[in-house]
Formats: structure tokens, C-alpha cells, sequence
């Protein structure tokens, strides 16, 4: 008991006496084991290592972690926790933890600064696993293109100082050095060929200067683009072919081809004939450009002539175009040179897609000027469509449907019809009837999705368009023109007429009102889409629209307090300790989500700290003890405030006097409803509480002095009571050292806390429970797993509603939180 008074006296000197300062540095390398000596503070402090124990020597820091801690016994600074200098001082060439000694009997501070070593422990790293090139296969040797720069999270010489390149006979590196980290340029060496290489990997490597050194690596692409460097080449250097004279225009006798070794437009290659050889060979002939196929351009006649030589030349695309060249040599051969003629009369076309099979389509009639065996004709249809040819009589014929027709899957047939005669050898023809076929309204429009989410915000315009649904129909004009309307869905809840409206042409669903989130979250119905076939189909697509909230609503201040503009007071006792109760502030927010996230913030005139609220528990205590100094009422401006974009909040006024003895704070408390009882339950069990509070204090003040006049200074050691301190941001922290409870009350105008800490027997090893300014536990537990106490366990009371409740504070109010918490730990050890 005797050394917690002490610690408390230490605490408040510190504060109010004047203390003397010294500078003292060291430095200490990142990642070294725990209990590395950093250095000798008795020995730089010019201080004896007994007075280091004697005046409790200790350091503080602001950091999260304690990273040192003193040996009082040796004087020496050790390491106390990891310590990451990438952590610290991530992108500092220099890293540097200041920390303070604190000495007391007399109070002195002693600065410190501790400089952060950086070893070599990260590699380098490149942003990208892979960099693409794209150089020109023309591009000159001495060419420098600039490579990606590594990271490393080290710094000095423990950074990146190097690159290499994995070896190959086309790029070097040239590596610059100057500066805090090294660059790179990758360099071409040898002259690049596209024909023999498209592509190029090689591996770029990030080396720093640690020792031993450590490394990173990505892959380079060098894609290689093509210059028109190759000219085209015909397959053979002389094409010889052989065509009837009676070939028909269009028969293609030869099909060109010719190669390039470059790619894309130097590689696309154009065929055309030169005029040279026979005068008139250009004008029986042509030669399709892309595909390179020569075909008959006009009637050939064997009497007329009986050979042609073509010229033909191959080009490529590239912007200084190549050519090649080759001769073609065609042999007009003298046969029956008279073949078949096809003719199609009565075609009925467009045909409907739902044409029975046996329709007829057209007629065809084959004729041939030959006579005899070399006139007679045969005609069929190739390639496989759902028509057929019937013969009407010798040499007609009926096209008809033969199978079923579905335009939404072929639009439209090209038939080819080919008639052969019986000559030696047979000539033959064809012809190709265009057959299309037109639509009938037998698809249904459909949706693209089964069912629509939308998300509206709360409060848009009136008239915005939220969505737009749009369906397709497969088929064509008027079978596919679409009109879009509402439907309400069942059960009714509102017309939905009232609420959304749709353009019947777009689709565009607009708003017909603004949404309020807390009144509507969500509604549904439906969206249907009519052809205008005869007779029209349609289809319909569920919406569903849920609407986001908005932070439209302020918070609102709870009963019994009242908003900003009225006047509030509450009462505390000038000897009121750190973390008294004051008053509690309990605000709701219509919203939902972040924006009815509230939080509390403490508005105090300037240059006074002595009250704090908890952020999110509203609940307002006083951070230090009062002095003569403070004033006597204390206005108080408590802003509530949600977390929405952009943020609401409001404010409540209450003034906080400051009274001499509790017994003043009755006359302050604000009035509350009595009920109107003779004696309730509740004042009964308060009755009981104060006569057993009253009579474990009795006993505690009799045990006490028993112990003090029996026990030895040792064996009390031993025993002794909780130590309780008192940290600079007016937080507490109960050390339990004994088998003890500490039995805590709280003074609160509409509840009171209990809250009951069992502790471990042990007197050395101990847990530390603080109650920190944010109003939340923090739990410290040095004592061995073996020995360590039952949980902490918490019980709360309910709301005092009546005037009993006002009793038990004043009762309760001369008996301030440490003396009662001594006793009661004395009394069950």
C-alpha cells in the first residue's frame, strides 16, 4: 500500500516539478536477437548501477513496441523486442528511435537516440514479372532501349547496385551507377533477323550491394518486328494447264501460289496479268487478286486459237512493295463445245419459312445445241439444301421445297443446279437460284436475363432514368418490332404506375418520385416486351429494385439529455478521482449501415483536459484529478456524429459543476418519476447491499490492523495489496498480486457498474488490467502459465430508476474507489 502511494506521488512530481535533460546515442544493427547490449547507460550516464535500482530507472518510449528495456542490475541498455528497420523507416536512408531513461529521487530524463543499422535482408524486386520489347528487325546495332528499374527495401550499400543479363548473342547491358540505386539500358549488339527468330528471352537480374549480396530476376520479351525484306516467290517457275474451248466464263483453270517469308502486309500478296505475250490474253482471262485462281473471262475458241501465255506477277503489301513474277501457259483443248444451257423461269421468291414440303419454287429448263446422244442432259442439284428437282417432262424440271425451312436459321439458300450432257466427253453447266425466304412471327421476344437488380440511391431526381431492359426477337420487320410496358406484381403493395414509368419504344424505366430509403427499401415488378407480329408474342423479365441509403438523417440525442440550444447540468465532487462517471450520451441515427455509425467527440473551452468521452460509448469521464486552479462549472459540448459521406452530426450542451462534498450532488441530480410504493423489491436489495458494503469495510479496517501488528515485513511483502497506478493520460491499472477481488462502483446518475477482478496468489509474477482512455480493458498477463488465476469476470446491474438509486450513490460517494478495493482485497485474502 505504501509503495503504490509512492508511485502515485512519483507520477504527480514528474508532472509538476522541473527536470533535467541529457543526450546520449547509440546504434544498434535491425533484426539482432533479443538481450543484445546496445549500450552501457550507468557507465554514459555517469550513474552508479545501485542508484539505477534505487531511483527505479526505466525507459519510455511512444512506440508500440518496447524495443529496449534497462538491466538495472548490469546498467545496461538491451534489446527487448525485434526490431524491423524497413518497418520503422520504410523509404529513410536513416532511421532513428528516440526513447527517454527516467530517473526518480531526484527526477531526471534522459534522452536517448538509437540509430537503426540496416543489413542486407531483402532482395531486390522488379514491379513486373515480365517486360515486352517490340524492335524492328532494321533496327541499327548500338541501339539503347531503357529496362525496368528494381526495388529494394533496404538502403545504402545494402540497395540495388548491379544488373546482369543472361547471355545471348544479340543485346548487352550497360549498367549506370550513379546516384542512390543503378539503372540499366539494354543495348543491341548484333543486327536481329525475323526469318531466323521472332522472339528473344533473355533474363534481366537486380544484384545489391549487401554481403553476402542478394538478387532479383524478370524475364525481358523482345519481339522482333518484320521489315519487307524477302520478295514473293510462285511455287513452280512455268504453270502449263490445259481448258476446253467451250469452258464457260467463270471456270477457273488454275489456282497461283506464291510464298513470302516476311509477316503481315509484307506478306499479304496480290496476284495480277501483265499485257505481254499473246495480245489478247488479258481479255480472255482473269486472276482473283486475294486467292490467286485464274479463271475464264470470255468464250474461248479452239478454231481461233489454240494456246495463251499469261504473265502473271505476284506483289506484297509493304510500303516499298516487292514483286515476283512466273509464266502460265494455257492449252485450249477442242472438244464437244456445245454444253448445256439452264434457265429459270416462274421463280417464286421470297419463299415462307413455313412452306409445306412440295411448294413449288421455280421452273428450270435445260437446253443444249448439240444434237443426238451429245443433246441429251442430266440435271441435279448440288450440295445438300432442303430443295429437290422433279422432272415435269423430258428436259423440265420443278425446284420444290423438300424439307423445312426456318429463317432464323438460313435467310437465305443459294441452290446451284447442274445440268451435263452425254457427250465424249460431256459438257456440262450450272446455275444458282438466290432462293430467299421471308419471316413469320413464331419467335417470342426474350429477355437476355431472368430477372433485373437494380440498386437506386435514396433521394435521386424525380424523371432519372434508373435502367433500361431491352429484348431481342428473332425475327425480322414488323415481327420484330417491340413496345415495352409495366407489370404489377402480386400481391399488390402499390400501383407501380405510381412509382416507375416506361418509354414503350427504348425501354428506359424513369422514376416517377424520389425514393426515401427508411420509408421504402425495396419493390418489385415486371417489364414486358409485344412484337407486333400478327398475332403478337411477348415475354416479361422480373425487375428488381432495392434502394441504397443516403446520410440524409442527423443523429438524434437521446432522453434524458436534450439537444444543442437547452441547458443540461450534471455534478461531480471536487475529490472525484480519475475516470469518474459523469454523464452518459445515447444518440440514434434513422439511417443504416456507416451512416447510422455514431461516434462522440468532446468539445472542452481551450486549455482544459479534465474531461474525456469514449468514441463510441458516449460515455463522458474525467481524465485527471481536480486542482484549485479549475474552474467550478465546466460548459461542455458533446458532438455526435455518423460516419456517412458527407458526415451529419449534432450536439448537445451540458455544464458540469463542481461541487464539495457528494452529499451537494443530490440537490443536482435531474428529477426522475418515483413510483409511488411503500417499499419495493429494489430498495430492499439496496438496503442489503449498503449493510453488507458497510460491514466487509468494518472488517477490512480490523483485519488490516491485525495484519499489520502480527505480519513480518517479509512475509507482508509477500501478501500485499493491489498496486494501483496512475498513467500520464489519467487511465488506472490494478496489480493483482494476491488470492483477492477487487470490487469497483462507478457513480452514475441512472446505473452503477459492478465489476469484480479475481487475482492469482501469487505475489511476484502479476496481471494488469488498465482502463485506458478509449473506455475499453487492456489485459497484460506476466504470470507463467502454471500459475495464472481464473478469468476476469464482469457483472453488470441494471438501470436505477428511482430515488433509492440517488441513495446509494450519495452513500457510497465518501468512500472513494482505492480505500474500499484495499479493504475488500485484505478481507478474502
Amino acid at each position: 500500500m505504501k509503495r503504490s502511494w509512492q508511485w502515485m506521488v512519483c507520477a504527480i512530481l514528474l508532472c509538476l516539478s522541473e527536470w533535467s535533460a541529457a543526450q546520449i546515442s547509440y546504434s544498434v544493427s535491425e533484426e539482432v536477437d533479443k538481450g543484445t547490449v546496445v549500450g552501457n547507460l550507468a557507465k554514459d550516464l555517469n550513474i552508479h548501477t545501485q542508484q539505477l535500482e534505487e531511483r527505479g530507472f526505466r525507459i519510455v518510449s511512444g512506440y508500440s513496441k518496447n524495443y529496449f528495456e534497462a538491466n538495472l542490475r548490469t546498467g545496461a541498455l538491451v534489446v527487448n523486442d525485434r526490431i524491423d528497420r524497413e518497418e520503422l523507416c520504410p523509404n529513410l536512408p536513416k532511421c532513428t528511435l528516440n526513447i527517454e531513461g527516467l530517473l526518480s529521487h531526484p527526477m531526471n530524463m534522459y534522452r536517448i537516440e538509437v540509430s537503426i543499422v540496416d543489413i542486407n535482408d531483402n532482395a531486390p524486386s522488379f514491379l513486373e514479372q515480365t517486360h515486352v520489347f517490340n524492335i524492328s528487325e532494321s533496327s541499327s546495332t548500338g541501339e539503347r532501349y531503357p529496362l525496368p528499374i528494381a526495388q529494394d527495401a533496404d538502403t545504402g550499400s545494402n540497395s540495388v547496385k548491379t544488373y546482369k543479363l543472361s547471355p545471348n548473342e544479340h543485346f548487352s547491358i550497360d549498367v549506370s551507377s550513379g546516384g542512390e540505386s543503378a539503372s540499366a539500358e539494354l543495348v543491341l549488339q548484333k543486327a536481329l533477323d525475323r526469318e531466323k527468330q521472332t522472339t528473344i528471352k533473355v533474363t534481366l537480374t537486380a544484384v545489391d550491394g549487401g554481403k553476402p549480396a542478394r538478387s532479383g530476376t524478370m524475364h525481358i520479351f523482345v519481339n522482333v518486328i518484320d521489315v519487307n525484306d524477302n520478295t514473293p516467290s510462285f511455287s513452280k517457275p512455268i504453270y502449263k494447264v490445259r481448258v476446253s474451248e467451250n469452258a464457260p466464263i467463270g471456270t477457273t483453270i488454275l489456282k497461283l501460289s506464291a510464298t513470302d517469308s516476311d509477316e503481315g502486309s509484307n506478306a499479304d500478296i496480290r496476284f495480277h496479268l501483265m499485257r505481254r505475250g499473246n495480245v489478247d490474253s488479258p481479255e480472255k482471262f482473269i486472276v482473283s487478286p486475294e486467292s490467286g485462281e485464274i479463271t475464264v473471262k470470255a468464250k474461248l475458241d479452239y478454231e481461233e486459237s489454240n494456246a495463251y501465255e499469261l504473265r502473271v506477277q505476284a506483289t506484297d503489301q509493304g510500303a516499298s512493295p516487292r514483286s515476283g513474277y512466273s509464266k502460265v501457259l494455257v492449252e485450249v483443248v477442242d472438244v464437244n463445245d456445245n454444253a448445256p444451257e439452264i434457265s429459270i423461269t416462274s421463280l417464286m421468291s421470297p419463299v415462307k419459312e413455313s412452306a409445306e414440303i412440295g411448294t413449288v419454287v421455280a421452273l428450270v429448263t435445260v437446253t443444249d445445241k448439240d444434237g443426238g446422244q451429245n443433246g441429251l442432259t442430266t440435271c441435279q442439284i448440288k450440295d445438300s439444301v432442303p430443295f429437290t428437282l422433279t422432272s415435269n417432262y423430258k428436259n423440265y424440271y420443278s425446284l420444290i421445297v423438300d424439307g423445312l425451312l426456318d429463317r432464323e436459321i438460313v435467310s437465305q439458300y443459294n441452290v446451284t443446279i447442274t445440268a451435263t450432257d452425254e457427250g465424249s466427253p460431256p459438257l456440262s453447266s450450272t446455275a444458282v437460284i438466290t432462293v430467299q425466304v421471308s419471316d413469320i412471327n413464331d419467335n417470342a421476344p426474350r429477355f437476355p436475363e431472368g430477372n433485373i437488380h437494380i440498386y437506386v440511391k435514396e433521394n435521386s431526381k424525380v424523371g432519372d432514368i434508373i435502367t433500361t431492359t431491352t429484348a431481342q426477337d428473332a425475327d425480322t420487320n414488323e415481327n420484330a418490332k417491340l413496345t415495352y410496358s409495366l407489370m404489377d406484381t402480386y400481391p399488390k403493395s402499390f400501383p407501380i404506375s405510381t412509382v416507375v414509368n416506361i418509354n414503350s419504344e427504348t425501354g428506359d424505366i424513369v422514376s416517377l418520385q424520389s425514393f426515401n430509403y427508411e420509408e421504402l427499401k425495396t419493390f418489385q415488378f415486371k417489364v414486358q416486351a409485344t412484337d407486333s407480329g400478327v398475332p403478337p408474342l411477348s415475354s416479361n423479365v422480373t425487375v428488381n429494385v432495392l434502394i441504397l441509403d443516403e446520410n440524409d438523417n442527423n443523429p438524434t440525442i437521446l432522453a434524458p439529455y436534450s439537444e444543442h440550444g437547452s441547458v443540461n447540468s450534471e455534478s461531480i465532487p471536487y475529490s472525484a478521482e480519475v475516470g469518474y462517471f459523469v454523464a452518459k450520451i445515447r444518440a440514434v441515427d434513422a439511417d443504416s449501415g456507416y451512416n447510422a455509425l455514431l461516434s462522440y467527440h468532446l468539445s472542452e473551452p481551450k486549455g482544459n483536459n479534465l474531461f474525456r468521452i469514449g468514441t463510441s460509448t458516449g460515455e463522458i469521464r474525467t481524465k485527471r484529478r481536480m486542482s484549485d486552479n479549475d474552474l467550478k462549472t465546466h460548459p461542455l459540448v458533446v458532438l455526435v456524429s455518423d460516419n456517412g459521406e458527407p458526415s451529419l452530426s449534432a450536439t448537445v450542451s451540458i455544464d458540469v459543476v463542481v461541487v464539495e462534498s457528494t452529499a451537494d450532488i443530490q440537490t443536482q441530480f435531474r428529477h426522475v418519476p418515483i413510483k409511488e410504493e411503500s417499499f419495493s423489491d429494489l430498495n430492499l436489495y439496496l438496503l442489503i447491499a449498503i449493510v453488507s458494503v458497510s460491514v466487509i469495510f468494518l472488517l477490512s479496517l480490523i483485519s488490516l490492523i491485525a495484519v499489520r501488528c502480527h505480519r513480518t515485513d517479509g512475509s507482508f511483502s509477500r501478501y500485499s495489496a493491489p498496486m494501483i497506478t496512475t498513467h500520464p493520460d489519467g487511465s488506472w491499472s490494478y496489480s493483482k498480486s494476491t488470492q483477492q477481488y477487487d470490487v469497483c462502483f462507478s457513480s452514475d446518475t441512472l446505473k452503477s457498474d459492478v465489476v469484480v477482478f479475481p487475482a492469482p496468489f501469487p505475489p511476484v509474477d502479476a496481471e494488469l488490467i488498465s482502463i485506458n482512455g478509449g473506455d475499453t480493458f487492456t489485459r497484460t498477463q506476466t504470470l507463467p502459465e502454471h500459475r495464472q488465476g481464473p478469468e476476469m469476470a464482469s457483472m453488470k446491474t441494471g438501470l436505477f430508476d428511482s430515488v433509492a438509486s440517488k441513495q446509494l450513490s450519495s452513500t457510497l460517494a465518501p468512500y472513494s474507489l482505492q480505500p474500499l478495493c484495499r479493504a475488500l482485497s485484505v478481507v478474502l485474502t
